[in-house]
């Protein structure tokens, strides 16, 4: 078990320090921030002036050891833009983020599972189908699609709900709904396999031949056990949510984590955009690592895999 867990502790840090070099070469790449900082018309001086105040004259790989051994102190860089630690912009948007992505979850988890407990227990109905073409709408259809398509329904034509904003729980109700939609389809196509999967195997079989009711064999004895790879998949949904909805968020201009990388990467900030994607990476790696680890200390036919 040692062993184990010294193994995927080395992937995970290897993983955050392959992640944190692409994105600081990446941003690098996209050309010089001194020259946004200080305008297209500053002289030569005035550029080498603000280089060397942000560390920008530097070397990149003595760019990177700074900002490697300045992440693991918890120091992503101060922004730009704002003028203020990466770090206090991450968790002031915190918050914002937060409660759209577990509004999001909450909405896919409601549509996706029961969905797909429905298409697993009536397979080759029309039930079945019907989740079918729901499942592909909602993995085919950009969110954003979904999105606009609500502002101009709900907001512009029937003017029932904000269209963009923070501040009631109207304005959470439309970009929580387009951000959970994909993840309902997901949701849902995961619960029907894993449903159809212990369905099948030898224990429902028995519980059937045993005369219990099949309400019984359905909730208590085959859910249960298809559940683990659902909430598995909701608790990194979870974490993707948070991070990473920059469309939505932008779209409806809500305050969050999206927003603000959505902002970095326009104006340009490296230390936003660079401190946003390590926390981001930071809480996937960590999450997966922490289910590598459970599930090996559950089954420990997983260490010896």
């Amino acid at each position: 078990m040692r062993r184990f867990v010294l193994t995927r502790i080395g992937y995970s840090a290897v993983s955050l320090v392959l992640l944190s070099l692409t994105i600081f070469v990446v941003v690098r790449a996209t050309g010089d921030p001194a020259v946004l900082l200080i305008g297209p018309g500053a002289s030569r001086d005035d550029l080498a002036q603000a280089r060397t105040l942000w560390g920008l004259d530097r070397p990149w790989p003595e760019q990177y050891v700074t900002f490697l051994g300045n992440a693991l102190r918890g120091n992503l860089g101060t922004s730009f833009q704002y003028r203020v630690p990466v770090r206090d912009l991450y968790f002031e948007r915190l918050p914002n983020s937060l409660l759209l992505a577990l509004v999001a979850l909450l909405i896919s988890l409601v549509l996706g599972v029961p969905l797909g407990i429905i298409s697993a227990v009536k397979v080759d109905t029309i039930w079945d189908s019907i989740s079918k073409i729901v499942a592909m709408f909602g993995l085919s259809v950009p969110n954003f699609f979904i999105g606009l398509l609500m502002i101009n329904l709900f907001a512009v034509w029937l003017r029932w709900l904000p269209a963009a904003g923070i501040g009631t729980w109207q304005h959470l109700v439309m970009p929580a709904i387009a951000l959970g939609w994909y993840f309902a389809a997901s949701m849902l196509r995961l619960t029907r396999s894993s449903m159809l999967e212990v369905l099948d195997s030898e224990y429902i079989k028995l519980a059937r031949l045993k005369g219990l009711p099949e309400t019984v064999v359905i909730v208590k004895h085959a859910f249960r056990n298809a559940l683990i790879p659902v909430l598995t998949l909701a608790g990194i949904n979870l974490v993707i949510m948070v991070n990473v909805a920059v469309i939505i968020e932008t779209i409806f201009a809500w305050p969050g984590i999206g927003r603000l990388l959505y902002e970095g990467i326009s104006f340009r900030d490296f230390p936003v955009v660079q401190g946003l994607v390590v926390m981001a990476g930071g809480m996937i790696v960590g999450v997966n690592l922490l289910l590598d680890l459970l599930y090996a200390w559950i089954d420990p036919r997983i260490r010896y895999a």
